[in-house]
């Protein structure tokens, strides 16, 4: 489908200004990207792999010169490679992996997080990203190739395995490993194809198919669909890589791919805010999207009211949790799989909640449903914005437009080694 030229012209607002994220809420001396607009923030190392591969994108669009993407990716990957590794708790990261929070001034561990692995593979791919991006053979896009392939290169994944086939998802230095591994359909899948391409710590393939071997299918509103409840799930994954006619024997023996699954699950939280089994306000054709998000709630204790039960930050989905929160910036990345439902719905949130706009683009999200004055309130709307929300809302605009973060992607001989080595191949 193609857009009209209004929606053309949304789309383009809403991809620059997602983009001025990564050049405004950046420590510019060591590239570190803030998690989010809350004052007194943090780093998150997710939000720098999204800041890297978006550069690229800047440069495509002449929202910033190639000489200052190149300057700006060379700070960022200079500091990981000299930033301390090590068990100690005052460091940055260990093993090759780094602690999900970072302080967006000293660059070390904050809110006692955890060395996470999936976020380090987030900001892996950012690097990687960057490194098929800049190619030329010049000093400064001759180094940003040589770090982000050292720092790829230094991450243990047989250590994150902890004596098992799947993968932990972190680690503390206070306690050890986390109790949870990664298994079953998730954003992971992201992980096991960097851990199987890895050329010094690469995961076994038994290590993949132990990963899938929990994988659940449901049948949702009239869909059957791999089953992941938040929406993020179903695109994080190909923010990256395009899985249009690959897959691995899970998907051959649905006879299937990621990307259908994706547009499917797209069409089911469609179906799910039309149907609206819990009543709540603001749900229908062109108001859905129920992701991981920030909730009306301020604090961990959900609030009852009105016979609903309110939540602050939740890994939302569908069927559920549902509180009523929508998170709109979900239909700008369901735009590859689904361009005829993503397109009038973005239209919709852009025109019918101006309470949404701000400096980078439409807000984290939105509960129609929650009212402090049920006579005066038009519902609970959030005043910030994520880096880990804004990056995927640039890179699946550019993806839908020219692809270029899934040719970038695809043509590192480390995600294809991956990819082979999980299985994938063309449909027959």
């Amino acid at each position: 489908m193609s857009p009209s030229s209004a929606q053309e012209d949304l789309l383009d607002a809403l991809q620059k200004d997602g983009f001025k994220y990564f050049l405004e809420e950046v420590n510019p001396s060591n590239g570190l990207v803030a998690d989010s607009t809350w004052e007194n923030g943090v780093s998150s190392i997710a939000a720098v792999g999204f800041a890297l591969a978006c550069y690229p994108v800047g440069v495509e669009h002449g929202w910033m010169s190639r000489q200052d993407a190149v300057e700006r990716s060379l700070v960022t990957l200079r500091y990981f490679q000299s930033s301390p590794q090590g068990a100690e708790p005052g460091t940055t990261g260990y093993q090759g992996f780094y602690y999900h929070f970072l302080d967006l001034q000293t660059g070390q561990r904050s809110w006692n997080s955890e060395l996470s692995t999936i976020d380090t593979t987030l900001l892996l791919y950012g690097m990687l990203t960057a490194a098929q991006y800049f190619e030329g053979d010049v000093p400064g896009e001759r180094e940003l190739r040589g770090l982000s392939d050292q720092l790829y290169r230094r991450v243990n994944w047989n250590w994150a395995q902890d004596d098992a086939l799947t993968v932990r998802h972190g680690w503390l230095p206070e306690s050890g490993f986390l109790g949870y591994r990664w298994q079953g359909y998730d954003e992971a899948l992201l992980l096991y194809i960097l851990g199987l391409g890895s050329p010094e710590h690469p995961l076994p393939k038994e290590s993949y198919n132990a990963y899938t071997s929990s994988y659940r299918w449901d049948a949702l509103y009239g869909y059957e669909v791999l089953h992941a409840a938040p929406l993020f799930v179903h695109q994080f994954p190909q923010v990256w890589i395009d899985f249009r006619g690959v897959q691995d024997e899970p998907m051959r023996a649905r006879g299937l791919d990621y990307f259908e699954n994706s547009r499917r699950a797209t069409y089911v939280h469609q179906q799910h805010a039309i149907q609206n089994p819990s009543g709540f306000e603001g749900y229908g054709e062109h108001a859905w999207g129920i992701s991981a998000s920030e909730g009306p709630i301020q604090g961990t204790e959900p609030i009852e009211r009105n016979g609903h039960t309110f939540y602050g930050y939740l890994a939302r989905g569908v069927p559920g949790p549902d509180d009523g929160t929508l998170s709109p910036w979900t239909t700008v990345t369901a735009l590859p799989f689904a361009p005829e439902i993503a397109l009038p719905a973005i239209e919709y949130f852009h025109k019918t909640y101006p309470q949404l706009a701000g400096s980078y683009g439409l807000k984290c999200s939105l509960n129609p449903s929650f009212r402090e004055n049920p006579e005066t309130n038009a519902g609970w709307f959030s005043e910030h914005y994520y880096g880990i929300n804004e990056g995927p809302v640039v890179l699946m605009i550019e993806n839908y437009r020219s692809g270029l973060i899934w040719r970038l992607s695809g043509s590192s001989s480390y995600i294809q080694k991956g990819l082979k080595q999980a299985g994938f191949r063309g449909t027959e």
